[in-house]
């Protein structure tokens, strides 16, 4: 799918999206990877990195800035876009950075894609768009929206679908890479009960490639990924560290969603995913989804996907298998 292709990341120097493009320059022939971001020092590390690898281009730029993607864009096939502010307790102090980023910036990634006639465009969303409760959550399903409601614009030209999925291991500012590093003798956890959903670059990358290979533009795609309790996480990084009870934090929930009650009635349970459709199609008919009939089945009108009530868990072998594997 990826070769002779040009792909171009936004936000290209974060954690996922700097996987992708070593992922992409190791397994494909690409034409040309374009990484998009801000961060001329980060720009500057992966270039290092790349071993100033000759299909890799570096575009510094942000999002807020149409001209600049327009440039970017030009004879671009695919789009990944990664770009965003997400730390939740910092966008609910700077509330308007978060819209210009989250949103008009999502906006101008659309904007410029139609324009330079990009084939498809996929944005990485997050379960915090489910239900949102902090102001992170809001802009990313405000993102999700937008880049569903896009394909009227541009009908069996550009294709936009969204992938989502919950919390990277190992990501940079997660709690993985936190308490890796940290000394601390005191681990404060916010409740016992809380749980997340994990997963792991390379799930991550497996994902956006079915979306890619699979989408006519309209979808979520939401993998299915495992479970824990964040105190079983701290017991097995921390284990001899006391544990501080400090209570839920603004803008936090107990437990997180990826697929909510009222989605149920379009989402279809494939092997290793979740698709929800639409719910209202303005840019073809339904009849364009039917490959997902074939692929899987429609999962029941009750059904939610929580972290708390999944059928898959973390184990103890299973993250520190990961955390091997990061810091090797």
């Amino acid at each position: 799918m990826f070769n002779d292709k040009t792909v171009l990341v936004t936000g290209g120097t974060g954690s996922f999206g700097e996987y992708f493009v070593f992922q992409l320059l190791k397994l494909y022939r690409p034409k040309k990877v374009i990484v998009f971001s801000r961060d001329e020092f980060k720009q500057f590390r992966m270039q290092k990195k790349s071993q100033y690898n000759e299909k890799c281009r570096f575009f510094l730029g942000d999002i807020r800035d149409i001209t600049r993607l327009k440039t970017a864009f030009n004879n671009v096939d695919y789009v990944i876009h990664a770009a965003a502010l997400k730390q939740v307790p910092t966008l609910e102090y700077n509330p308007f950075e978060a819209i210009k980023t989250n949103i008009i910036g999502s906006q101008n990634v659309i904007e410029a894609a139609i324009e330079k006639q990009v084939k498809k465009v996929l944005l990485i969303s997050t379960d915090k768009a489910v239900h949102p409760i902090n102001l992170y959550g809001a802009t990313k399903l405000c993102a999700e929206k937008l880049f569903i409601s896009s394909n009227a614009y541009s009908p069996n030209k550009t294709f936009f679908s969204v992938v989502r999925y919950g919390n990277v291991l190992g990501s940079r500012g997660s709690i993985v890479e936190t308490l890796l590093k940290s000394k601390s003798q005191k681990a404060k956890i916010t409740s016992m009960e809380m749980t997340r959903f994990w997963i792991n670059l390379n799930q991550a990358f497996q994902l956006v490639n079915f979306a890619l290979k699979n989408m006519v533009g309209g979808e979520i795609f939401v993998p299915k990924i495992p479970s824990m309790k964040l105190v079983d996480l701290f017991n097995i990084l921390r284990p001899k560290e006391k544990k501080e009870i400090m209570g839920i934090r603004p803008g936090e929930k107990i437990h997180e969603e990826l697929i909510s009650t009222d989605e149920a009635k379009n989402t279809f349970n494939l092997d290793k995913y979740y698709v929800v459709l639409p719910n209202y199609i303005t840019w073809g008919s339904k009849t364009m989804y039917d490959k997902y009939k074939k692929l899987g089945t429609r999962v029941d009108n009750n059904f939610c996907y929580t972290s708390n009530a999944n059928n898959q868990w973390l184990t103890k072998t299973d993250l520190e298998k990961q955390i091997r594997a990061l810091t090797e």
